[in-house]
């Protein structure tokens, strides 16, 4: 009976050591412990704040120019209402691109932020994956994302060329 026993034990733990090895992080709990994270987030937000007010201003001017404009428009001319309309018209423009190239999805800030926060993130990444190696990890999760994201995985869990033979074509010929 006892031998049966311990080969039912031995059967069972060599079943779990070729099972795959998960864990998690809290990237975001990671981030909020950095120094110099928390250094580019003012950073950030020093000069978010300074153009923020630059917008506001330019859209002040604009404000009180349009209402300058209403209250003198009886009293000009087509020529000067025309002018007067051009200015406040070009200004909303200049204005208009000003807050874009700030804030805009190629911005100033958006590339302050990679600037400031890409080495951070690659910093983090680079622990992870040591960590992955030194504890035998194959795949490590972000528990801080909203969908929850693989930030690490064993290269040999990869099936990508399996894939691509299976499809019958040579993997890593394809034009990039």
């Amino acid at each position: 009976m006892k031998k049966y026993l311990l080969i039912a034990f031995l059967i069972c733990t060599s079943f779990g050591a070729f099972a795959q090895k998960f864990a998690y992080v809290d990237t975001e709990y990671i981030l909020k412990q950095m120094p110099e994270y928390k250094s580019a987030l003012s950073q950030l937000e020093v000069a978010s704040k300074q153009w923020q007010q630059q917008v506001d201003q330019n859209f002040s001017e604009i404000d009180r120019m349009y209402k300058a404009y209403q209250a003198d428009q009886v009293l000009l001319t087509d020529d000067m209402r025309k002018r007067r309309e051009n200015e406040i018209i070009e200004k909303e423009k200049q204005a208009k691109e000003f807050q874009r190239q700030k804030f805009g999805p190629d911005g100033d800030l958006f590339q302050s932020r990679t600037k400031l926060i890409k080495p951070i993130q690659e910093k983090v990444s680079d622990a992870i994956k040591q960590i992955a190696k030194v504890k035998y990890l194959d795949f490590i999760f972000d528990k801080s994302s909203e969908a929850t994201m693989m930030i690490y995985a064993s290269s040999s869990y990869d099936l990508s060329n399996d894939v691509v033979v299976k499809l019958g074509y040579k993997p890593g010929t394809a034009n990039n």
